[in-house]
């Protein structure tokens, strides 16, 4: 009896009610793509608690490329992750507006295509955290691409058709470069044996010094650029700003993540002598990315430009937790992944609903606006609360993996990224006072008339209890997550330091 191939399902299904939702006509088409997101999501879960998953069918012999898909406890995290925002986002976009701007066909596109261009997004995405073959990887990396700049430059700012294009001239550069890295792995696994591209076969590989490091800088170059680090991060508050906040929401909580998840499951396992080699650097590039993302944060003038400088200072705590080579801090990584992914979401969908009501992401223009909408305002705290990583908090927990998991090492590097925590602080708190506090202004007052419906709390409602959740009850997904650290570390051939005993005790 075959088995039932459950990832392959879980791929597709989002795939094939985005193909529905293209076909369908009227409002209906909204209700299916939700039905199909939950029905998504549900599969997402069963998989999470499912073990001995794997399908691998040969797919071109002549190059050693296979059809192989598989989930570990990160991959499993992060397709939890994906399957629980997409119907949040679709619920919090249910309306995503018609703007009149004839900048570009795409302002006429309707609801019911941004719902069928979230679900080919969802499905490019997991297909991307499950593929266990080099080039399947590759083609759904690049796949993410066609769905993510429509969805930006369909919906949003006037000035959305200049950002897509920055997100996709980005992306394809990086991808190319990342290309000519699976290019050279096929060569190298075609050099002395039989070519195979199976990221099982790939790991391990020998593969000469500078080989190896060239190859390294290809793949990395081509992540940071997803994650997005300093200085290959410009790309994002632009898109950010001009996009949807459902869709910003889907770019930084699940895409970017890719460029995390690639660092660990392809640049630390292919090659482990470089990384160790790159790791000074990449360490300081770590550290720049969040002082910087935290300072730019400081100094914004939009509320959507500030959520993703936010998001530019913690991926670099992600990258310095990778890169720190501990077990600890790599379970940090992987924990503040999909932490970051809830509370980044949780931001960008208040602030979208807080810019619906008043017309404008300008800070200046709001002012004493708790008093017209408490429970905004009360969320808006909350998930801001969370990004600076507040104890109780899921971000307090991978935040804090990191930094004491690389504080033996790196305790320079540690004691600068302890700065952006601080920053964190200050660029939250400023935001909730001169949006939410103080005198009422007049253009408010005029237009803040009402707090959050039904709809929106049903949005936000289940991500406030998620980050909290992960926050108070951290360890059965810590679990998850230190499967895949300790895995990684054994591939890279790393120790963790071993706490030093004063002479004389006991």
């Amino acid at each position: 009896m075959m088995a039932i191939p459950w990832l392959t399902l879980l791929g597709l299904v989002p795939l094939v009610g985005s193909g529905v939702v293209f076909a369908s006509r009227g409002r209906g088409g909204r209700i299916v793509a939700l039905s199909f997101s939950l029905l998504t999501a549900a599969l997402g879960v069963a998989v999470f608690f499912m073990t001995g998953l794997g399908e691998q069918v040969r797919w071109i012999p002549t190059i050693g490329a296979w059809y192989a898909l598989d989930a570990d406890g990160m991959a499993k995290l992060l397709i939890l992750l994906t399957v629980i925002l997409v119907p949040l986002v679709l619920v919090a976009e249910w309306s995503p507006g018609d703007p009149n701007s004839a900048a570009t066909p795409l302002s006429r596109w309707s609801g019911e295509s941004f719902a069928a261009l979230a679900l080919m997004l969802e499905s490019f995405t997991l297909f991307v955290f499950m593929a266990s073959d080099l080039l399947l990887f590759y083609i759904a990396f690049e796949a993410t691409l066609i769905p993510m700049y429509f969805l930006i430059a369909g919906w949003g700012g006037p000035r959305r058709a200049g950002a897509a294009l920055k997100f996709l001239l980005f992306s394809l550069a990086g991808g190319l470069v990342l290309l000519v890295g699976v290019i050279g792995m096929y060569v190298v696994s075609a050099r002395d044996r039989t070519p195979s591209l199976l990221t099982a076969e790939l790991t391990g590989l020998p593969i000469g010094q500078w080989t190896g490091r060239w190859l390294f800088i290809a793949f990395f170059v081509a992540f940071a650029v997803k994650a997005p680090m300093f200085p290959v991060h410009s790309w994002l508050p632009d898109a950010a700003e001009q996009a949807r906040p459902g869709a910003s929401a889907l770019l930084v909580a699940t895409l970017d993540k890719i460029g995390t998840f690639g660092m660990i499951r392809f640049c630390l396992a292919f090659f482990p002598e470089a990384s160790r080699w790159a790791t000074p650097f990449v360490l300081a590039l770590a550290v720049i990315s969040i002082l910087y993302g935290a300072l730019m944060a400081v100094g914004s003038k939009n509320l959507l430009r500030l959520v993703s400088y936010t998001s530019i200072s913690h991926f670099g705590f992600m990258v310095l937790g990778i890169f720190a080579l501990t077990t600890a801090s790599l379970s940090g990584s992987i924990f503040y992944m999909l932490a970051h992914g809830l509370s980044s979401a949780a931001m960008f969908l208040v602030v979208g609903f807080l810019v619906e009501r008043r017309g404008s992401a300008l800070i200046a223009d709001y002012g004493g606006a708790q008093k017209l909408v408490p429970v905004l305002a009360g969320v808006f705290l909350t998930a801001g609360l969370a990004t600076l990583a507040l104890p109780g908090t899921a971000n307090f927990v991978g935040e804090f993996l990191i930094m004491a998991g690389a504080w033996r090492h790196h305790l320079v590097w540690v004691a600068l990224a302890v700065l952006g925590t601080v920053l964190a602080a200050l660029y939250v708190l400023l935001a909730y006072q001169r949006v939410f506090t103080g005198p009422v202004s007049p253009q408010s007052a005029e237009r803040l008339h009402h707090d959050l419906d039904a709809r929106e709390k049903l949005v936000i409602a289940p991500l406030i209890v998620l980050i909290l959740f992960f926050g108070f009850v951290p360890r059965p997904t810590l679990q998850v997550a230190q499967s895949t650290a300790a895995h990684a570390m054994a591939q890279i051939g790393a120790t963790d330091p071993q706490p030093s005993v004063p002479t004389g005790s006991r």
